[in-house]
């Protein structure tokens, strides 16, 4: 391409003449080569088309099997307003009143239902600024904890509203796998029976850390790999009755089983991919949803696949990129949020 002439100031020549010369080379250079270009706003920036994400049925039917769970879907649960959608549904928790929190990537990320399906409250990026929601879980004192999973933040909040305590570095900005004030990309909490919180992180970092209740760094274990005690994406972790942690370790496809302390005790293969977990201490089992293959599981504390629920599909009792499941301790319904139908199941027992 030819070379565009230099407005520099010649030392005894008149200021017109030079300005006006140089405009005239201007538009007497040839126009560079023009190159066919994309009209559509967002192609510069558009990410490599992704393969079929569907999972395979022959895939599907080489996991463990086991009878169908006695559920059936509600479909006219919830019930939104006019103009109310979630965006993808992230995280889902039920609070000792059997409400509902729902946690979604929307206009409304926070929203709380009873048990009826009405919706109670709904909190805008105004009330709670999280980059990406992920998980949610209610505190043993009733406080929520919501996990910003682009944002490495994790932020208790009264069920009013009110930012109580941030967990991270500051939004935006990762901690390393030894970091202990910071994440990087963190997914979800679980609770010590002492109060203290296990959070799992995540999705770059492989470890879980337990902090005091009033969020000072305690200690944690894990790292990367595939060994016993390592993890590839650390999604989700729930504490049964005896204190054991279950660590939903997602890539790997398995669940891994730690005391307290974050000591090995085993692990559970076969079963699918653990995206997120629910302890029931009625039936001293562990539901497990999986979005890999799209559907829920009932396990054992044995690791025993007692049965399970679902598939792939749009229609309400389906499943895609199934995220996160709780369970109601009062009457045994299960909630599910899913990624790609932007939705909350609930799942009513039946007789």
């Amino acid at each position: 391409m030819k070379s565009i002439p230099s407005l520099s100031w010649r030392r005894g020549a008149p200021r017109a003449a030079v300005v006006l010369g140089s405009l005239l080379s201007l538009l007497a250079a040839p126009l560079p080569a023009q190159t066919a270009q994309d009209p559509r706003p967002e192609a510069a920036s558009a990410l490599p088309g992704r393969a079929t994400e569907r999972p395979d049925p022959a895939a599907v039917a080489r996991l463990a099997s086991a009878p169908a769970l006695p559920f059936r879907v509600d479909p006219g649960w919830p019930q939104l307003p006019p103009g109310y959608n979630f965006g993808e549904c992230s995280g889902v928790d039920v609070d000792r009143a059997g409400n509902v929190w729902v946690f979604n990537r929307g206009h409304w990320p926070m929203m709380e239902f009873n048990r009826a399906g009405r919706l109670l409250q709904a909190w805008t990026h105004d009330t709670l600024a999280v980059m990406s929601s992920h998980g949610v879980r209610v505190g043993p004192d009733g406080n929520l904890w919501c996990v910003d999973v682009a944002g490495n933040c994790v932020f208790k909040v009264s069920p009013q509203g009110r930012i109580l305590l941030i967990l991270g570095i500051r939004q935006g900005l990762a901690g390393g796998n030894e970091s202990q004030d910071g994440f990087d990309q963190p997914t979800n909490v679980a609770f010590r029976a002492n109060g203290n919180l296990y959070i799992t992180d995540g999705y770059v970092n492989s470890r879980v850390v337990e902090y005091s209740p009033d969020g000072y760094y305690l200690g944690q274990w894990g790292r990367h790999g595939k060994g016993d005690g390592e993890f590839n994406l650390v999604h989700d972790a729930v504490v049964d009755g005896a204190g054991r942690v279950y660590v939903a370790d997602r890539a790997n496809e398995r669940v891994q089983v730690f005391d307290p302390d974050g000591k090995f005790l085993a692990k559970w293969t076969g079963l699918g991919a653990p995206w997120g977990l629910a302890y029931s201490a009625r039936e001293n089992a562990i539901y497990m949803c999986d979005g890999k293959y799209d559907r829920i599981c009932k396990l054992g504390l044995d690791g025993r696949l007692l049965g399970t629920l679902s598939a792939f599909g749009k229609a309400p009792g389906k499943l895609d990129y199934v995220h996160d499941i709780a369970l109601d301790p009062a009457d045994g319904s299960l909630y599910t949020v899913e990624i790609k139908n932007w939705r909350v199941q609930k799942w009513v027992r039946t007789p």
